[in-house]
């Protein structure tokens, strides 16, 4: 069993950025050279989700709606009255979602649906430089 581990920086508007890491990722996997096993993909901070959706223009309109309608950015969280940042729906949003996504990989592939890519979202107020933390389990 081999473990490599690498990671990559992000650039981000913030307010539910949504950014495909598919290629991202899938050139780590390659850099591992590794052929059968896992991809552990995870975003270390309270303000950021990782998933999997169709990365086209309607969906990268619905999903932030979605975010919207289960943790709206104007109302009052308790988080706000803490550290005045104001990203109280942020960490919300961020706890629905999940920090961290694993997918299987075979021959050196991800295995991915057809329509299917890993997408990084940052949920804070404002634009960050984010890491994403890649790791290869597998032989």
């Amino acid at each position: 069993m081999k473990i490599f581990t690498s990671d990559f920086t992000l650039s981000t508007n913030g307010n539910t950025d949504i950014i495909d890491i598919t290629a991202d990722v899938f050139k780590i996997l390659r850099q591992s050279q590794t052929r059968e096993g896992n991809i552990l993909v995870f975003g270390p901070g309270a303000t950021v989700g990782i998933t999997t959706i169709e990365f086209e223009p309607g969906l990268q309109k619905d999903y932030p709606a979605f975010f919207e309608k289960l943790a709206p950015a104007n109302v009052q969280y308790f988080h706000n009255d803490t550290w005045h940042d104001e990203n109280g729906h942020s960490h919300i949003r961020a706890a629905l979602q999940g920090a961290s996504l694993t997918v299987p990989f075979k021959h050196g592939e991800m295995i991915l649906g057809t329509w299917q890519q890993i997408i990084f979202i940052d949920f804070d107020n404002r634009p960050r430089q984010r890491k994403v933390i890649v790791q290869v389990i597998g032989e």
